[in-house]
């Protein structure tokens, strides 16, 4: 591609040397759009991969904390049972010391209230255990889309990696010359251009009159137009899809 003319005023540059520029830049600018879609959407699979990543590393580590708790509440009840045993124990020992039916009723009702103790704090394990199981049973299936989804993480950064070290020179280059062209050209018209690219289904703003019709919707343009066109004394944009409009000879001055 021919390198641009040298630094030219505002003043002094006809209505075809705009178009002959704008059109340069639309060509550095489609070249630098090759290069992203080469890329595809490996960009956007890979950011919506790390954020599902993180989400259920996140859901992950309150699995493992909820089941932190419930192994903690477990322990818990395991050792109020030691100490309702060793209780009725000493209970039972003190039953054996009494010296009337009162004091061994009331060692009685003691042994039966550590007793109950420990039917309770054995219903509750159960209760903790089942819980606990239903926990580690999502954590697992939770674990392994995990690490299936980091695996699956790793091989596309990896390609996206690769395709980024194979362009990135080559799109920094074109980026420099695209904003070196944009310098020549004045605001308002930058402005539109970058508008119209916007709105374009394949990021042409600039596009030539092939076969009497738009390069950009391909509807025709009428003949008097075509003249207008070729004449580059105004810039004219298409009636359809509002692309601006070039000769097409101006292809073969680039």
């Amino acid at each position: 591609m021919a390198k641009v003319k040298a630094k030219v005023s505002e003043k002094e540059m006809t209505v075809e040397e705009k178009l002959q520029t704008l059109f340069k830049l639309q060509l550095v600018d489609s070249e630098i759009d090759k290069i992203r879609v080469l890329r595809g959407e490996l960009p956007l699979e890979v950011q919506d991969l790390e954020d599902e990543v993180a989400g259920l590393e996140t859901r992950i580590n309150k699995l493992q904390e909820e089941t932190n708790d419930i192994e903690g509440a477990i322990s818990k009840k395991n050792n109020e049972i030691v100490d309702s045993l060793e209780s009725i124990k000493k209970y039972e020992d003190q039953q054996n010391n009494v010296r009337n039916n009162r004091e061994y009723d009331s060692l009685s009702k003691e042994i039966e209230y550590q007793t109950l103790e420990i039917e309770l704090c054995n219903k509750r394990i159960k209760e903790f255990t089942a819980r606990k199981e239903e926990k580690d049973k999502i954590f697992n299936e939770s674990k392994g889309s995990f690490d299936e989804m980091k695996d699956d993480l790793g091989t596309k950064k990896s390609e996206l990696d690769s395709i980024v070290a194979d362009t990135k020179k080559e799109e920094e280059v074109l980026i420099k010359k695209s904003e070196g062209i944009e310098r020549i050209i004045e605001e308002r018209l930058v402005t539109a251009y970058k508008k119209i690219r916007q709105n374009a289904r394949n990021g042409l703003a600039i596009v030539p009159v092939q076969r009497d019709a738009c390069g950009g919707c391909f509807n025709q343009i009428p003949p008097q137009r075509q003249l207008d066109i070729k004449s580059r004394k105004k810039i004219i944009v298409c009636e359809y899809c509002g692309r601006i409009l070039v000769d097409d000879e101006i292809i073969g001055e680039e």
